[in-house]
């Protein structure tokens, strides 16, 4: 990484460094104003690529992820020892906006690997494990996935069964992890076992960095509704990995699992895709487009949809606003998540009342069939991070201060 920086740097010279950088690097980015009609007319929740389009795409974020790191850009808020700048985070946020108005190649291959599992690796992995991977993540030479949901245990986490058990100065892992976005591409996973079943399911759980390469793991795609294969389940057959690997305390998984949802529904409610500005736009000009801005019914659903989306957005600063605060993410992120899931039920919903059967048979006519795509992924995002019904859950007994809801008898 080059230093650019002094113990003086202020955000006005960094905001410089980052323009000069950018100018020097990337085009910049043209406004483009949506004409209905022309374009792509694609609103899916979930790529839908080819292994080749991946492996594409990879490479130009990858590329571009060096270049940022080299130049001083790619971790600025990072401790210095690890190979950060260690700048406040409004220095990022300097950057971000900066950087937004020039054709940056996809970073979406990293948003897992950077949103939730190098921040878990920061807060609770040992020294060896923080110094061989946080700056290689940043930089783009290694992607990590989060190896958390099971076949019998999707959003109840602490029922998860995948074992690993002792052996000297290593653990071997058997067991299965399913809805795994990026492991076709991961080097290192950030995966929860169960190493103690004697213990209260909520406390036999440890957390490690595992080798995505190493013998034994398998990946496998999972086919979805959508036609894609975004998703994977993975195989772990006597897999080893080193102690030094854990992620916090022996059984003190519950604690590192915490930490990387927290961050996962910051990622996903505060910003992620789905019902943002562009796709409420593009529904104003669907009810346009499809003659029905008259109607009353069709008006009313409209309003639910933007308000709801101004109100989540004001809501997801208040939350953002913590985080640049330096204060870790709390429960109060789940309601971010539940009203992005919320509003992609209203908007399809919407747009499922305005275009009748040409949502499910395609008449060739530009922008509509095309939602069906998005009709077909809102249940994935209805359960990433946590089903709707656990941040529910979340919701009234850890903001509200709701009772506990009951334990179903066993």
């Amino acid at each position: 990484m080059t230093t650019l920086d002094t113990p003086s740097l202020t955000e006005e010279a960094f905001a410089e460094q980052a323009r000069a950088f950018l100018d020097a690097t990337l085009p910049r980015r043209q406004v483009e104003q949506f004409v209905w009609g022309e374009g792509s007319d694609d609103v899916s929740l979930f790529p839908e690529r080819t292994p080749e389009q991946q492996r594409a795409e990879l490479d130009a974020a990858r590329s571009w992820a060096q270049t940022a790191f080299d130049a001083g850009f790619g971790w600025i808020t990072g401790p210095v020892h690890l190979g950060g700048r260690g700048l406040p985070r409004s220095y990022q946020r300097l950057y971000q906006s900066a950087a937004r108005d020039y054709r940056i190649p996809s970073q979406s291959a990293f948003g897992i690997g950077l949103g939730m599992v190098a921040p878990t690796i920061l807060a609770h992995g040992t020294d060896e494990v923080q110094k061989a991977y946080l700056a290689a993540m940043y930089r783009g030479d290694i992607v990590g996935c989060q190896l958390f949901s099971e076949p019998a245990a999707g959003s109840d986490l602490a029922s998860l069964q995948t074992r690993a058990v002792r052996d000297g100065d290593e653990w071997i892992v058997n067991g299965q992890k399913v809805w795994t976005s990026g492991a076709q591409f991961s080097d290192i996973g950030e995966i929860i076992c169960r190493t103690d079943p004697t213990l209260p399911k909520h406390r036999g759980l440890t957390g490690f960095v595992v080798d995505m390469h190493a013998p034994g793991v398998e990946v496998r795609p999972l086919r979805q509704m959508t036609g894609g294969a975004s998703f994977n389940e993975v195989f772990f057959t006597d897999v080893r990995i080193p102690d030094s690997h854990r992620l916090g305390a022996v059984n003190g998984g519950w604690t590192v699992a915490l930490t990387t949802l927290m961050n996962e529904r910051a990622a996903i409610g505060g910003g992620g895709g789905g019902t943002g500005p562009s796709v409420t736009h593009r529904l104003i000009e669907l009810v346009r487009a499809q003659g029905r801005a008259g109607d009353p019914l069709i008006r009313q659903q409209l309003a639910q949809v933007v308000v709801n989306e101004r109100v989540a957005s004001y809501t997801n600063l208040r939350s953002m606003a913590t985080l640049a605060a330096g204060q870790l993410p709390g429960p109060e992120l789940s309601l971010g998540k539940l009203s992005l899931t919320a509003n992609m039920v209203r908007s399809y919903e919407l747009a499922s009342a305005v275009l009748g059967p040409e949502l499910v048979a395609d008449s060739g006519r530009w922008g509509t069939y095309a939602w069906s795509q998005f009709l077909l992924g809102v249940p994935g995002m209805r359960v990433a991070g946590g089903s709707d019904e656990v941040m529910r859950n979340i919701i009234g007994e850890r903001v509200l201060g709701l009772p506990k809801e009951p334990s179903a008898p066993r």
